[in-house]
Protein backbone atom coordinates (compact mmCIF):
# COMPACT_ATOMS: atom_id res chain seq x y z
CA UNK A 1 0.00 0.00 0.00
CA UNK A 2 2.85 2.25 -0.22
CA UNK A 3 2.69 3.26 -3.61
CA UNK A 4 -0.76 4.53 -2.71
CA UNK A 5 0.31 6.73 0.18
CA UNK A 6 2.97 8.69 -2.25
CA UNK A 7 0.20 8.83 -5.17
CA UNK A 8 -1.84 10.85 -2.44
CA UNK A 9 1.29 12.94 -0.74
CA UNK A 10 2.62 13.63 -4.40
CA UNK A 11 -1.48 14.47 -5.79
CA UNK A 12 -2.59 16.68 -2.69
CA UNK A 13 1.11 18.56 -2.82
CA UNK A 14 0.54 19.50 -6.59
CA UNK A 15 -2.88 20.74 -6.15
CA UNK A 16 -2.11 22.77 -3.43
CA UNK A 17 0.58 24.07 -5.62
CA UNK A 18 -1.77 24.88 -8.52
CA UNK A 19 -4.42 26.13 -5.91
CA UNK A 20 -2.28 28.76 -4.54
CA UNK A 21 -2.00 30.68 -7.43
CA UNK A 22 -5.78 30.45 -8.28
CA UNK A 23 -8.99 31.64 -7.27
CA UNK A 24 -11.65 30.15 -5.44
CA UNK A 25 -13.62 28.20 -8.07
CA UNK A 26 -10.16 26.93 -9.60
CA UNK A 27 -9.21 25.85 -6.74
CA UNK A 28 -12.17 23.86 -6.19
CA UNK A 29 -12.22 22.52 -9.90
CA UNK A 30 -8.74 21.42 -9.60
CA UNK A 31 -9.31 19.71 -6.66
CA UNK A 32 -11.82 18.32 -7.79
CA UNK A 33 -10.22 17.25 -10.96
CA UNK A 34 -7.99 15.40 -8.97
CA UNK A 35 -9.87 13.34 -6.08
CA UNK A 36 -11.58 11.47 -8.68
CA UNK A 37 -8.66 9.53 -10.85
CA UNK A 38 -7.21 9.67 -7.45
CA UNK A 39 -9.91 7.24 -5.54
CA UNK A 40 -10.04 5.26 -8.67
CA UNK A 41 -6.52 4.20 -8.52
CA UNK A 42 -6.09 3.90 -4.69
CA UNK A 43 -8.72 2.20 -5.10
CA UNK A 44 -7.38 -0.35 -7.48
CA UNK A 45 -4.29 -0.31 -6.15
CA UNK A 46 -6.00 -1.77 -3.16
CA UNK A 47 -7.43 -4.51 -5.01
CA UNK A 48 -4.49 -5.33 -6.96
CA UNK A 49 -2.41 -5.99 -3.02
CA UNK A 50 -5.61 -7.97 -1.85
CA UNK A 51 -5.80 -10.06 -5.55
CA UNK A 52 -2.03 -10.38 -5.38
CA UNK A 53 -2.30 -12.11 -2.27
CA UNK A 54 -4.74 -14.85 -3.26
CA UNK A 55 -2.57 -15.16 -7.13
CA UNK A 56 -1.85 -13.02 -10.00
CA UNK A 57 -3.89 -15.66 -11.63
CA UNK A 58 -6.56 -13.70 -10.36
CA UNK A 59 -5.40 -10.45 -11.33
CA UNK A 60 -6.85 -9.88 -14.72
CA UNK A 61 -10.65 -10.77 -14.57
CA UNK A 62 -10.78 -8.41 -11.02
CA UNK A 63 -8.63 -5.79 -13.37
CA UNK A 64 -11.69 -6.31 -15.97
CA UNK A 65 -14.14 -5.93 -12.94
CA UNK A 66 -12.24 -2.75 -11.65
CA UNK A 67 -12.22 -1.32 -15.07
CA UNK A 68 -15.86 -1.12 -15.81
CA UNK A 69 -17.00 -0.30 -12.27
CA UNK A 70 -14.51 2.73 -12.75
CA UNK A 71 -16.26 3.21 -16.42
CA UNK A 72 -19.60 4.00 -14.45
CA UNK A 73 -17.77 6.06 -11.36
CA UNK A 74 -16.14 8.49 -13.74
CA UNK A 75 -19.38 9.22 -16.07
CA UNK A 76 -21.43 9.41 -12.77
CA UNK A 77 -18.58 12.02 -11.23
CA UNK A 78 -18.03 13.71 -14.24
CA UNK A 79 -21.48 14.53 -14.45
CA UNK A 80 -21.61 15.62 -10.83
CA UNK A 81 -18.96 17.57 -10.85
CA UNK A 82 -19.88 19.84 -13.81
CA UNK A 83 -23.97 20.34 -13.63
CA UNK A 84 -24.48 19.51 -10.24
CA UNK A 85 -21.62 21.64 -8.84
CA UNK A 86 -21.33 24.07 -11.23
CA UNK A 87 -17.70 24.17 -11.40
CA UNK A 88 -15.42 25.67 -14.34
CA UNK A 89 -15.41 23.17 -16.64
CA UNK A 90 -11.84 24.30 -18.47
CA UNK A 91 -9.77 23.86 -14.99
CA UNK A 92 -12.13 21.35 -14.25
CA UNK A 93 -11.21 18.95 -17.48
CA UNK A 94 -7.58 19.79 -17.47
CA UNK A 95 -7.10 18.74 -14.17
CA UNK A 96 -8.97 15.46 -14.32
CA UNK A 97 -6.89 14.61 -17.90
CA UNK A 98 -3.65 15.58 -16.68
CA UNK A 99 -4.22 13.75 -13.10
CA UNK A 100 -6.08 10.74 -14.78
CA UNK A 101 -3.01 10.16 -16.86
CA UNK A 102 -0.16 10.89 -14.37
CA UNK A 103 -2.06 8.37 -11.84
CA UNK A 104 -2.69 6.16 -14.48
CA UNK A 105 0.44 5.88 -15.98
CA UNK A 106 2.52 5.40 -12.33
CA UNK A 107 0.03 2.86 -11.91
CA UNK A 108 0.78 1.33 -14.81
CA UNK A 109 4.67 1.24 -13.94
CA UNK A 110 4.37 0.00 -10.36
CA UNK A 111 1.89 -2.86 -11.88
CA UNK A 112 4.66 -3.47 -14.59
CA UNK A 113 7.35 -3.77 -11.46
CA UNK A 114 5.02 -5.56 -9.46
CA UNK A 115 4.80 -8.28 -12.13
CA UNK A 116 8.26 -8.56 -12.64
CA UNK A 117 9.24 -9.22 -9.60
CA UNK A 118 7.23 -11.98 -8.85
CA UNK A 119 7.70 -13.37 -12.11
CA UNK A 120 11.17 -13.28 -11.56
CA UNK A 121 11.34 -15.22 -8.25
Amino acid sequence: MRPALWMVGVSLASSLFVTFAAETATRLAVLLGMAGPLVAVVGTWGLICVVMKRGVAHLTSAMISAFAVKAVFFGIYVAVVLKGLGVPALPFVASFTSYFLALYLTEALLLQRLLATRWSN
